[in-house]
């Protein structure tokens, strides 16, 4: 984990004053994290049956289309709302000052389908709570939920209560 972490910069005071962000792009540079972080993810859920991976926007896409390239199976995006052509579902979710909105097309995933949810960074657990309620709307079963960055602090597996999580690295 740590030979990962020192890959990620650390931004204080950023969007706004209080806040330290935790940035991938120094990572996503780096050709041997890059890789080492991409086949430690695929390593994390090689034993689950994944019939898709679901990846949140934007950067859960960047992780979510390698690994199920690695995996084997489709990818399925995860977006704001008015930016996918075809009929989707949608579902809202809170936020720390208000709430926003996540879609995917009605017929990404299938009844019975085992998903693997995918993004960078889990916080307090909203977006991808909703994003796992999504694919249950649409009849397929979450078999977990992989992140790179996890910040424990927050408490997201406590909103996740019941899936496996997984991330590569904790602060």
């Amino acid at each position: 984990m740590d030979d990962l972490k020192r890959h990620i910069r650390e931004i204080p005071d950023f969007p706004k004053p209080g806040i330290l962000f935790y940035d991938i792009t120094t990572l996503l540079k780096n050709p041997q994290a890059l890789r080492l972080a991409l086949d430690r993810f695929a390593g994390l859920f090689a034993g689950h049956e994944i019939d898709k991976v679901v990846g949140i926007e934007s950067r859960g896409f960047l992780f979510g289309l390698q690994l199920a390239y690695q995996l084997g199976v489709g990818f399925v995006p995860v977006r704001k709302p008015g930016k996918l052509p075809a009929q989707t579902v949608s579902q809202s979710y809170e936020l720390e000052y208000g709430s926003d909105r996540l879609e995917m097309h009605r017929d990404a995933v299938a009844e019975g389908e085992r998903v693997l949810i995918v993004d960078d960074l889990v916080a307090t657990g909203g977006t991808a709570r909703a994003t796992a309620e999504l694919v249950r709307a649409c009849g397929a079963d979450v078999a977990g939920l992989g992140f790179v960055v996890e910040l424990t602090f927050l408490e997201g597996r406590k909103r996740l209560a019941g899936y496996d999580v997984q991330s590569l690295i904790r602060y």
